[in-house]
C-alpha cells in the first residue's frame, strides 16, 4: 500500500484513514491520554494536539462561549476529518465508545453544552464520543500493532533478565 495523503476534499475512511495527514499527530494525542488514563475524549485530543486552549474549554464549560467549535483552532472540514480518524483509530485500539452528556458548570440551571453552531445530531455525538479502555490493567496495544524488530526479544536476551 502506497503512503498517500488524503486530500481534505476526500472523506477519511476506514481504508484511508492511516494515509491521512492528521493521522500522526492523532495517533500521539491518543498515546499520551492513554499513558495517564483509560479515556480518550475527543476534547482531550484538541487540546493535546493544540487547537483547543484548556482555557477556551473551561470558557464553553462554563457556558461563556455559545458552542465549542467557536474556539477550536482549526476549520470545520479538518475538523471533522480528525474526529473520523479518532474513531476509527479508537475502534483498531479495541476502545469502547461511550458517549458522554456534557453539562454546563457553575451555578444555575444544569443545561446541555453544545459542540456546533448547528446542532447536527451526528456532530454533536462524534464529540461527545469518549473511547474507553476496557481492561483491569493500564491500557496495552493489541498485539496486531505495529511491532518492530527492536521490540521482540532475541535468543541471548531470555536468560539475562532477572
Amino acid at each position: 500500500m502506497s503512503k498517500r495523503s488524503t486530500s481534505p476534499k476526500e472523506k477519511v475512511s476506514v481504508d484511508t484513514y492511516r494515509d491521512d495527514k492528521l493521522y500522526p499527530r492523532v495517533t500521539r494525542a491518543v498515546d499520551k491520554l492513554l499513558a495517564r488514563g483509560k479515556v480518550v475524549a475527543p476534547v482531550d485530543v484538541l487540546i493535546d494536539m493544540g487547537l483547543l486552549k484548556p482555557k477556551r474549554l473551561e470558557d464553553w464549560r462554563r457556558g461563556r462561549v455559545p458552542y465549542l467549535e467557536k474556539v477550536i483552532g482549526c476549520n470545520l472540514t479538518r475538523l471533522s476529518r480528525l474526529l473520523r480518524i479518532l474513531q476509527f483509530h479508537a475502534h483498531d485500539l479495541k476502545l469502547k465508545p461511550s458517549v458522554t452528556a456534557y453539562m454546563r458548570w457553575g451555578k444555575g440551571a444544569k443545561q446541555r453544552l453544545r459542540f456546533t453552531k448547528t446542532g447536527d445530531p451526528k456532530l454533536e455525538e462524534a464529540y461527545a464520543r469518549h473511547f474507553v479502555w476496557p481492561g483491569k490493567e493500564p491500557f496495552h496495544p493489541p498485539a496486531s500493532r505495529q511491532t518492530t524488530h527492536s521490540e521482540e526479544s532475541t535468543p541471548y536476551e531470555k536468560g539475562t533478565a532477572s
